[in-house]
């Protein structure tokens, strides 16, 4: 339930803040902003604005800034990126899961049976990939939120 309301709050707080870039964009000064949010949704100010107030604005300042030739939404067009990895080589990942290892209070051991777990086909630690290394370290940190909210319940 907290999470929802943290994602509710985060989506006001980015539409508000898309209003404001439109209203940049439109080049309006503080009186004209307020006419026109006042003109389109009956209130004073975006803030006090509900889901449905706040899409209404964005859409109608959306449609002006297309009648005047600026694009609204310019980065929509870029191809979605994929996952990166966490780290750039195998040595950033180990010395991230040391540091699990040492929140853990466990040593090596611990990681190479938790990748063989994972990798059986592997024969060693060593040869895992970069990818295989990251699968490791969430695991291990999976592990940790798992004990932290055993000590807390």
């Amino acid at each position: 339930m907290a999470s929802a309301i943290r994602t509710a709050d985060a989506l006001r707080k980015s539409e508000l803040a898309k209003i404001h870039i439109c209203k940049a964009q439109l080049k309006l000064d503080d009186a004209a902003y307020r006419d026109l949010v006042m003109s389109v949704c009956g209130v004073k100010s975006a803030s006090s604005l509900d889901a449905l107030g706040r899409k209404k604005l964005l859409d109608h300042m959306a449609s002006c800034l297309k009648a005047s030739g600026i694009d609204p939404y310019p980065g929509a067009k870029r191809l979605p990126t994929r996952h990166r990895p966490l780290a750039q080589s195998k040595e950033a990942i180990e010395a991230k899961i040391a540091v699990q290892l040492k929140t853990l209070g466990q040593g090596w051991p611990y990681a190479y049976a938790v990748g063989r777990r994972i990798y059986p086909q592997v024969s060693r630690f060593e040869f895992l990939s970069l990818a295989q290394l990251g699968k490791v370290s969430s695991a291990l940190e999976r592990t940790i939120r798992y004990k932290e909210r055993a000590a807390h319940d």
